[in-house]
């Protein structure tokens, strides 16, 4: 069994990597616009006699580009994710709020069928924004991955040690009454 610093070691190694290679995904992966969900990803690790505990954080929008989110017409974009538009979670209208600010910011917009003429930011703000609520977001994976990797590349000897202790989690949950 690997001895307490060894593992110290092991879980500060698992933290830096996961943190690291999730900012690289948002700014490869060009999701990185106003840095802050760059600069929100945290870990934070802590020590006790017989356990440890190791928790990320990021601001709430990071789950949603990770995971993507259903669509309220169609969940073709994220079919597996556990978010979906329209079910009354979150706040109203942080969608479009949030396109309007990119759309401002990167002086983006539409041009008008009939006329040619550009459109208003406000005006291609909420067509992209209704699209993006019916359709959905697309998961980016920018944390998801860097996690199974450095979950993967863990001692042999902690996984099975983890493994254990969240299958005793497990049971224990089950047998627990409902409440």
């Amino acid at each position: 069994m690997l001895d307490q610093d060894n593992i110290d070691i092991e879980l500060k190694k698992f933290k830096d990597y996961v943190i690291q290679q999730s900012k690289s995904n948002l700014t490869k992966g060009r999701h990185n616009f106003t840095k802050s969900l760059y600069n929100s990803i945290k870990a934070d690790s802590k020590a006790y006699p017989r356990s440890y505990l190791l928790s990320f954080s990021m601001e709430e929008h990071g789950s949603y580009q990770d995971q993507g989110v259903r669509g309220k017409t169609s969940s073709i974009k994220a079919p597996n994710s556990p978010f979906k538009f329209g079910t009354g979670k979150g706040k109203k209208g942080g969608l479009t709020t949030g396109i309007k600010k990119w759309v401002r910011a990167k002086r983006f917009q539409f041009r008008n069928r009939e006329t040619g003429k550009f459109m208003s930011y406000d005006s291609t703000a909420l067509l992209i924004a209704r699209s993006i609520y019916n359709k959905g977001l697309k998961p980016t994976l920018f944390f998801t991955k860097p996690f199974n990797n450095a979950f993967k590349r863990l001692p042999e000897e902690m996984v099975k040690g983890l493994s254990m202790d969240v299958d005793r989690l497990f049971k224990y949950s089950l047998k627990q009454p409902k409440r």
